[in-house]
């Protein structure tokens, strides 16, 4: 599944994920109107919302895009019917040849990992059946149980042809309370991706370990840092846009083959339409203002990649 990110970036030309992390108030109230009005303001009619809003935005971003990165605690807040919503978001993405980023933030160990790798990236056993449940294409995971909760992914991994990338330094503003500590005189978030490589390793795609990385675009120093630790390593960059980060802040995530990253922005596309910026689209047409603002990150971003 790495080749075919590395493909499809390519392709593209827009090393850019959309970060389908919607909150209802994102969602234009004719959306939820009509949502409502054949399932009543419940559960299931804001996870219908939530699922014609995203339905919208893959329906004018997918020609320019190469993968989605729907954030599973934005659909588990509405219990059962949310995550129903998320199936039902994956599953449409995947039919629009997107490659799918679960993130789910998972981490534990032994068959509790072995279980959450099989729900989301693998096929679980049902009597003589085997049965794929969420079926995304990679997932996001927690590395702080150590080696015992990043295994059991990668063989389900290898096994079905998946990836994870995996949480080194993150983009909010406590990340450093542990990731920055000093250990033998090495920040822990070094550490963290020294040992990403080393698992990277025992998984490799043509050009790209299927065993990726999370490093926040907030901070662009230290990953320049783990550009160079993790070399084979794909990085996924959230905090674009919205949380500061920019294209001129980022060219040192990716390789001298203008590969290596793929970054994220979330709500600083899918909620463009209430941006000054974008607010000529209007709510009536929030899924055209998502176009623009997918437009506008892939230039930046190529731009800031062609003249670094």
């Amino acid at each position: 599944m790495i080749n075919k990110l590395t493909s499809k970036i390519k392709k593209t030309n827009a090393p850019i994920v959309v970060g389908l992390d919607p909150m209802l108030n994102y969602v234009p109230e004719h959306i939820q109107k009509k949502a409502y009005a054949e399932y009543g303001e419940t559960l299931a009619g804001a996870a219908e919302a939530i699922w014609q809003f995203n339905k919208a935005i893959i329906d004018t971003t997918y020609d320019l895009i190469p993968a989605v990165k729907p954030q599973i605690a934005m659909y588990e807040q509405f219990g059962v019917e949310g995550v129903m919503a998320y199936k039902k978001t994956v599953d449409y993405a995947k039919s629009k040849d997107l490659v799918i980023i679960g993130d789910v933030k998972r981490g534990d160990i032994g068959s509790t990992s072995a279980a959450y790798a099989v729900g989301h990236l693998g096929k679980v056993q049902v009597g003589s059946n085997t049965y794929a449940g969420f079926d995304e294409d990679f997932a996001t995971v927690n590395p702080y149980l150590g080696s015992d909760g990043i295994n059991p992914f990668i063989d389900v991994c290898k096994e079905h042809n998946k990836g994870i990338f995996v949480l080194v330094k993150t983009s909010n503003p406590s990340s450093g309370e542990f990731q920055d500590r000093l250990v033998d005189g090495k920040p822990l978030y070094e550490i963290v991706g020294e040992q990403v490589a080393k698992w990277g390793e025992q998984h490799m795609g043509d050009e790209y370990s299927y065993v990726g990385a999370v490093v926040g675009a907030t901070y662009p120093e230290m990953g320049k840092v783990l550009r160079k630790v993790m070399p084979k390593t794909y990085i996924l960059v959230p905090g674009y846009g919205a949380q500061g980060g920019k294209g001129a802040d980022l060219v040192h995530y990716f390789n001298e083959d203008g590969l290596g990253a793929i970054v994220n922005s979330s709500r600083g596309i899918i909620a463009a339409y209430k941006q000054e910026a974008y607010a000529k689209f209007g709510a009536e047409n929030f899924a055209d203002a998502s176009r623009q603002a997918v437009v506008d990150m892939i230039e930046d971003i190529s731009t800031a990649i062609q003249n670094r």
